[in-house]
């Protein structure tokens, strides 16, 4: 009995010993962090989306204090606190311009023309790979849903075999863009009232055969525009956003009607041509 209570002295003397040790040597070789990573952590939206390029909120505070990331890098933050955070990084405030996402294809299961049917896991990336996936159409949407995986403001939904972007949700962090297999997601001004649903460069004859409502670079919606801010450039429509007005002429004009239009708080299609979130 003796022999076992000082065996248990001996593992409590040692542990103590052992605690202190850890203790002072945790004092010792402690990093103290600039309190400024965890003032400008408090600003931002605690999303940890990722569209900042770092690893989440944490990383990007710390990236800033060290000068290795700009307060901008962030599309989530709101312009008040991204004043505050550049004021605590003691660099000069960013005249941001807010992006949003848009999907640049119509091609729902009503319009688009398939060349098989895809039967395997539901991820765009793996369905890309065999031939492109199922639609015709190069540049179509598949349509599974990697980018509504990806987003973490629950901004976009498959409808119809086609992904759409709500744009009261969307807050332009670009994760579903560099998700996207077929580069068919773009972000562009949050206030940009018109955008081509349609990224199909292919002949207007091959892009016919692929989609109903594809872009055939007709140029009607360049020769209506009065602000000279949409050209067709190698088969396709595109807006310039920094001479648009958002008269939408274009869209009217368009006969295979795949310009849409973000129109106040719902997103809605010219002639109900593609889907709505």
């Amino acid at each position: 009995m003796g022999a076992i209570l000082t065996a248990v002295l001996w593992f409590l003397a040692i542990g103590a010993v052992l605690g202190i040790a850890l203790s002072f040597a945790a004092k010792f070789f402690a990093v103290e962090e600039d309190p400024r990573i965890e003032q400008i952590l408090e600003l931002l939206p605690s999303a940890n989306c990722g569209g900042c390029g770092k690893a989440g909120c944490a990383a990007l505070a710390e990236a800033i204090v060290k000068g290795e990331a700009k307060p901008g890098d962030c599309s989530v933050v709101d312009g008040e606190n991204l004043k505050k955070i550049s004021e605590i990084a003691g660099v000069t405030t960013e005249n941001k311009v807010k992006m949003r996402a848009v999907i640049m294809c119509s091609g729902t299961h009503d319009f688009a023309k398939k060349k098989y049917t895809y039967e395997g896991v539901e991820d765009c990336v793996a369905a890309a790979a065999l031939a492109g996936g199922d639609k015709l159409c190069p540049n179509g949407c598949v349509g599974l849903g990697s980018c509504t995986h990806v987003c973490k403001f629950d901004a976009i939904k498959i409808i119809n075999g086609c992904a759409a972007v709500d744009p009261n949700l969307c807050h332009g962090c670009g994760t579903c863009v560099r998700a996207c297999p077929k580069n068919i997601i773009k972000l562009i001004p949050a206030d940009a009232k018109y955008w081509v649903g349609c990224t199909c460069v292919e002949s207007g004859a091959v892009t016919r055969r692929a989609c109903e409502v594809g872009c055939i670079g007709c140029k009607i919606c360049e020769k209506n525009c009065p602000s000279d801010a949409i050209h067709v450039e190698n088969g396709l429509a595109k807006i310039d956003y920094d001479k648009c007005t958002a008269c939408g002429k274009c869209a009217d004009a368009c006969p295979r009607h795949i310009i849409w239009c973000a129109d106040g708080k719902t997103l809605v299609k010219e002639k109900e041509c593609a889907p709505s979130v």
